[in-house]
This record gives structure tokens, sequence and C-alpha cells, in this order.
């Protein structure tokens, strides 16, 4: 099963996992005060002085482009390798769409090779966790063509449920579906958010305090979760530590066998849905 695993660093997975796999991660762009970033090891990354820094600074972000898909896949394709491309949500980012014409033109000049770009519908650890399923499909012997298939179906079952202190960052960024309707700053309201179905963030419920946002985050877990024993339940924090502890104790009281992977919010994503988010990736029942 010859074939290389590809996804962007908004999957925001750890390097031991990227190492251990022989990943290829391209690298999502950000900008402030007039310098341009990319951040794919997040041991590399501070993260409480950026998120503490982007409450006044503007960052701004950039979808991979197509010479950096080329670059990055091109040498694998003449080694004689298949490439699967795990992506993340076109709802939110065009590097999907980037990654196909990528995979469009270099098909062309290598007819004999296949590339599989796949649209998760997720960002962050939520496309991260179709990463973990693309590495167990190929370490199981999967051939290319069947690890895409069943990534792409179980896609649907992905449940992206996360809290923000501040509903500017989605805003700005325009990542927010329906934010005129959402009133987040008044009497400590907290929102609760969802990536639906088709990768789109979407306001789920609006809570009164950050402890009751929290508890809304456990009990979707608790409601939906669909196989504890077997599956990884993922956290992502914008320094927020204490609340993702905080979660972690919760579900472990629920599930005790419960495997969960937490980790900061890469850069990129980060930025877009602020400091003092904490979100919750798993799959559901359907």
């Amino acid at each position: 099963m010859s074939y290389v695993i590809s996804t962007d660093s908004g999957a925001n997975l750890p390097m031991d996992i990227i190492s251990e796999n022989n990943l290829i991660v391209v690298p999502l762009l950000y900008s402030y005060k007039g310098e341009d970033h990319f951040t794919v090891d997040l041991r590399e990354f501070d993260g409480n002085a950026y998120y503490d820094m982007i409450k006044t600074t503007d960052v701004t972000t950039s979808t991979v482009n197509i010479q950096q898909f080329i670059d990055a896949w091109e040498p694998v394709l003449q080694e004689g390798k298949d490439i699967l491309h795990i992506s993340m949500s076109s709802g939110i980012s065009s590097t999907f769409q980037t990654s196909h014409m990528a995979m469009e033109i270099l098909g062309e000049e290598y007819p004999d090779r296949t590339i599989y770009t796949i649209d998760t519908y997720a960002a962050s650890l939520g496309e991260g966790l179709s990463v973990l399923d693309a590495i167990k499909y190929r370490n199981d012997g999967i051939s290319i063509t069947d690890a895409a298939d069943k990534i792409e179906k179980r896609r649907s079952a992905m449940r992206q449920v996360f809290t923000v202190d501040d509903l500017m960052f989605l805003k700005k960024g325009g990542r927010l579906s329906g934010a005129a309707a959402l009133i987040g700053s008044l009497l400590s309201i907290k929102p609760v958010l969802i990536g639906n179905e088709i990768g789109q963030i979407i306001l789920k419920s609006k809570e009164r305090g950050r402890k009751t946002a929290l508890k809304e985050l456990l009990n979707e877990y608790r409601e939906m979760v669909a196989d504890p024993v077997n599956d990884l339940v993922c956290i992502a924090h914008a320094a927020s530590p204490k609340d993702t502890q905080w979660l972690v104790d919760e579900i472990k009281k629920i599930h005790p066998e419960q495997k969960v992977l937490t980790e900061i919010y890469e850069p990129v994503t980060g930025c877009h849905v602020g400091t003092g988010t904490v979100a919750l990736f798993f799959w559901k029942k359907v």
C-alpha cells in the first residue's frame, strides 16, 4: 500500500504524530506586524503569548497556494507513490479548492499515479481525526481508494462543538454563518457553536456564563458520542488549559476508558475563533 498521507497545518496535530507517520503537512500562512509566519511544529509555537497578542493585534491569514501543494507532492509522485490528502473544510477556507486544482495539474503530469483530495468539512482536530483515520486505514493495509471512500462516508459523523469568549474574531474573519443574529457580548452570554455537515460554523445555543457553556459541550459528548472505548476524543483550546482540563476530567467521569487528545489551537484557525476558545471534537452516533 504505497501511498503518502498529506494534510494542511489546520489539522492541528502534534509533531510526534506527524513524524511517526511521515505525514506531509502543507503550512497555512498567517501574518501580523508586517511579517509572514508558518507553524507546523506546535512545540515551537508560544500559544500563550500569541493568544494574548491577538487581543490587540490584527492577524491575517492566507490559503495554501497551488505551488505549495505541487512542491510538497511532486517528489512523492516522482518516487512512484500515491497521495491521499485530507483538507480543512471548504466551508471556512479555500484550501480544499486549491488542493483540488493542484491534484488536477499533477494528475495530468503523472497519469500513472493516484491523488485523492478530501474535504473533511472540519477544522482543527476535527480535521485531524480524519487524518488519524487515514493513518489507521493505511496501517491496516487498506487501499488508497477504499481509504478515501471510508473517510468521505464517515465525515458526516464528525461532531464539532465549541464555545468562544468573543464572537468578534469569527465575525471579523467571515467564518460565522448568520453572524447578524448573534448577540454574545451582553449579559455574560457565551455562545455554543457547531460545525455543520458542510463545514460551516453556526450557532447552537446561547448560554449564561462560561461554565454553563462548557457544560453544554460536555452534554453534547454525553448524548452523542458513538464509541468511547475505541474512538479518540480531541480538545483544542486557545490558551484555556484550566477549562480544557475540567472538560477532560468530566469526560473521564462519564467514560473512564475514553482516550482524549488535547492540543493548543494552531495559530491560523486559532486567530479566527479567538482567545479563550475551547473546542470538542468526536465521532457521533449516526
